[in-house]
């Protein structure tokens, strides 16, 4: 298969069965290097198959390099993905000086350093001490999808059972043109920071989950 997102090229990781680098370093826990030219959500599933629990990125998601804009909306996708199978990642996230901007993202799976801030290795340890499973996700159900967004502290709640928006959260799943969603859709999904654009292109912030960690009221 292509990749999900038209004119985006594969990228390769790296893949091990252990986040621990001790542990990764012993026969036989390295996977090797993985190709990802398949859809974020597939190929996430085939690496957890494969027994993998770590996965590596290549080079670090910068979001505010917007000539860059396809595979930064594409790799933060991919690290969603990662992020709703438990699958530790090792990356970082260049958001420039803004110390805050990184709450935007704080429901993915903590990188090792958020780039551009004033002190990376103390903004990247604040979110690893707020990070938790199911922080913003959302699920389908019969006829309608909903959000669970707790990214800024409070539970902030959709149920979004219009079709426009179903059609236009399907062609988010990887990254898209901002151009491929309708504009009065996209503006709605942006005022309430379910996406993010960069650039001509555009991203949707929620992981999908597809069983609750806790009972739902909890989430």
């Amino acid at each position: 298969m292509t990749a999900a997102l038209t004119g985006t090229p594969p990228f390769t990781v790296t893949a091990a069965r252990d986040y621990d680098p001790e542990v990764g370093a012993l026969p036989g826990m390295s996977l090797g290097r993985y190709e990802i030219d398949l859809p974020g959500g597939e190929a996430a599933r085939r690496l957890f198959a494969a027994g993998a629990r770590h996965v590596t990125l290549p080079r670090p998601v910068d979001v505010t390099d917007t000539a860059d804009a396809a595979w930064t909306v594409r790799a933060l996708s991919f690290v969603g993905d990662l992020t709703s199978l438990a699958i530790a990642v090792d990356w970082q996230l260049h958001t420039g000086p803004d110390p805050d901007a990184w709450r935007h993202y704080g429901h993915l799976h903590p990188p090792t350093a958020v780039l551009g801030t004033p002190d990376p290795a103390a903004t990247a340890l604040e979110w690893r001490n707020t990070y938790y499973i199911c922080k913003c996700v959302f699920r389908h159900g019969p006829g309608f999808i909903q959000v669970r967004d707790r990214r800024y502290g409070e539970l902030r709640r959709f149920t979004i059972d219009e079709p426009e928006y179903h059609a236009a959260i399907e062609a988010l799943t990887d990254g898209a043109r901002a151009d491929a969603v309708p504009g009065p859709v996209l503006d709605d999904l942006m005022g309430e920071t379910l996406v993010l654009r960069f650039g001509d292109h555009v991203w949707w912030t929620p992981y999908r989950v597809r069983r609750w960690s806790e009972a739902p009221m909890v989430i």
